[in-house]
């Protein structure tokens, strides 16, 4: 077997691998917060990071809390199309409309089978719709990992590489944390958006990785891949 086959081939197997854990991580979640299993753990983490509550503290949670909300996203998937469009990435840019696009109504889908009510105690900003999962921390680890992905794909320095990985990452678990900090979602809403949001983002990069090696006309975004 040649070096890039064995590498596809490694490549394959540790996206299965994440996206069995992150359907695993989900079911979990699921099957605690229908038998009430999550209020202690919710109650924890909420009393921790409301403790830090200030009036400075929150106009910053406020700010970022805007990056993981539809309006950011939806700016930030149009600004990211449109610079694909202008390098010529067309692979790459309806690989990011296809998963943001589809990852939003997955989210409206299951927020509108589980029905959670948000929590009513602490709120620091008005905040409509249901609770489970949090579409700030779906989306945002949808949108963060997709442009992590590219960005990996696009650098030839490991350090580079993993400073992309690692900012996505941070992005992603502070829109989380502004969510609890905020009073409009449980702790275990956001684990429940991120495992949801890890799964159909490893789908996506699945589909696109088969669809750049299966036709031609796809490989175009693959050269140096």
């Amino acid at each position: 077997m040649e070096g890039r086959d064995k590498k596809t081939w490694a490549a394959l197997i540790l996206g299965v691998a994440f996206l069995v854990l992150f359907t695993w991580g989900f079911i979990s979640i699921v099957d605690e917060l229908r038998e009430n299993e999550v209020e202690s753990f919710d109650k924890a983490v909420i009393d921790f990071v409301q403790g830090f509550i200030s009036p400075k503290l929150t106009t910053i949670m406020t700010s970022i809390t805007f990056l993981g909300g539809v309006m950011g996203i939806a700016m930030g998937t149009i600004i990211s199309i449109v610079i694909l469009l202008f390098l010529k990435k067309v692979p790459l840019a309806v690989f990011m409309a296809i998963t943001v696009g589809i990852g939003g109504a997955f989210n409206s889908l299951l927020k509108s089978l589980f029905k959670r009510d948000r929590p009513d105690f602490h709120v620091l900003i008005e905040q409509g719709g249901y609770s489970f999962p949090s579409g700030h921390s779906m989306g945002s680890f949808i949108f963060y990992g997709a442009i992590a992905f590219m960005l990996y794909r696009a650098f030839d320095r490991h350090l580079y590489k993993w400073i992309s990985i690692v900012i996505a990452v941070g992005l992603i678990l502070v829109i989380g944390t502004s969510r609890v900090y905020l009073g409009v979602h449980y702790p275990s809403d956001i684990v429940g958006g991120y495992t949801a949001g890890g799964a159909w983002l490893i789908v996506s990069i699945l589909a696109y990785s088969y669809m750049a090696r299966r036709y031609k006309w796809w490989n175009k975004d693959e050269k140096k891949a």
